[in-house]
């Protein structure tokens, strides 16, 4: 058995999604100061799903090509720290989307890799991915929260100085986890194609896909929407990182849950909770309690649902197919699904509102729901 590199896994998912929690609640309004609309924000928004429509399956087919993940990781790592840095040289849209292009191309080669990397580690005892996973939404929730609270004492570019340092630390730890041994599966004479087309793969991918196409509107304009309604910056933060603690719980639970429950009762709570949590963000935001509980729900729609993904992601593709299969799973729902979900909502949200656009993603939820019951069969 490999001996599990736990703090150098953790760090990175730590920075990882530190990055996150500092770009995709604040960034839109960075993007308003400079004046774009919400069609703009849409557009430039959505540009990190696009970049995971096509990059992932590259970086992906490459690693397992190559058996060099880590070394792709650091690379990604670095030229995506450099070409992040044109933010701080022009701010017209133009040069905004071709920046935010180049780094989301770099930028979407490491995840697929690192969770190819972390289930390798951890073998047949995957219900353990969420205490390692766990870090990245600690990270999430320090960068949230103190970005946030930055936003309230210092002008807005300071997020660009905060947002460098996160990355700073996705290239440090990339260059501390070693390589992990690929064991190879009897299913390894399958293709991908073949493994994808089984009828229970395509019904998880297309549910995946809907999924974070209804989160498309939520990662785009809560902030902004919160704000407009008399939030403060702060409070936003707050409230993102409550969804995320709560998310944490989850995670360190999923061991026990998935012991208990079959994958398919897990995805299926999943979306049923989305469909909750988007009608009450949707036409609840003048009621705080009510914010704050969808907030809550965050632990299913994202923690529970993307913990059970992992694993069946990991029980489709083994072997020598883990890396295209991780990137695949992130081309479709975070590349397609989010591409899709970004631009949606940047055409409806201020032509239908807020209410509406939220109801159709809790529509996409439902849909997806009812493929998880109708096709969807996982082995416990």
């Amino acid at each position: 058995m490999q001996l599990i590199p736990y703090w150098r896994l953790s760090g990175f998912y730590f920075f990882h999604f530190a990055f996150i929690g500092a770009f995709a609640p604040y960034w839109s309004l960075y993007l308003k100061s400079l004046s774009f609309n919400a069609f703009e924000i849409g557009v430039l928004m959505s540009l990190l799903h696009v970049m995971r429509i096509f990059a992932p399956a590259a970086w992906g087919w490459l690693a397992d090509h190559t058996g060099k993940r880590l070394l792709i990781v650091q690379l990604a790592a670095i030229t995506g720290l450099i070409s992040y840095c044109g933010v701080f040289f022009g701010e017209s849209f133009a040069w905004m989307a071709a920046t935010m292009a180049l780094m989301s191309f770099f930028w979407s080669a490491s995840l697929p890799l690192i969770e190819a990397t972390t289930l390798s580690y951890l073998g047949q005892g995957t219900e353990k991915y969420g205490r390692i996973r766990a870090w990245g939404s600690v990270g999430f929730i320090f960068a949230v929260i103190s970005v946030g609270h930055l936003l309230d004492l210092m002008d807005i570019t300071s997020l660009l100085w905060a947002v460098l340092g996160f990355k700073l630390g996705i290239v440090i730890f990339s260059r501390q986890i070693p390589e992990a041994e690929i064991v190879f599966q009897p299913a390894d004479n399958l293709s991908v194609r073949q493994i994808f087309r089984r009828p229970e793969v395509l019904a998880f991918f297309a549910a995946c896909f809907l999924m974070a196409l209804a989160h498309g509107p939520y990662y785009t304009f809560y902030s902004i929407y919160l704000v407009d309604h008399g939030y403060s910056k702060s409070i936003v933060g707050w409230l993102w990182a409550t969804g995320v603690i709560c998310e944490i719980g989850v995670f360190f639970l999923m061991s026990h849950l998935m012991r208990r429950f079959r994958l398919k009762q897990i995805m299926a709570f999943s979306f049923s909770c989305a469909i909750a949590r988007f009608l009450m963000i949707g036409w609840g935001v003048e009621w705080p309690i009510v914010v704050l509980l969808a907030q809550i729900l965050h632990a299913a729609t994202y923690g529970a649902h993307h913990a059970t993904a992992m694993v069946i992601v990991h029980r489709f593709f083994r072997g020598r197919h883990q890396a295209k299969g991780q990137a695949l799973y992130t081309s479709l729902t975070f590349g397609l699904g989010g591409t899709f979900g970004g631009l949606f909502s940047g055409y409806v949200w201020e032509g239908l509102g807020p209410g509406l656009t939220f109801t159709l993603s809790a529509a996409a939820a439902l849909l997806a729901l009812g493929l998880v019951i109708w096709k969807m069969n996982v082995d416990r």
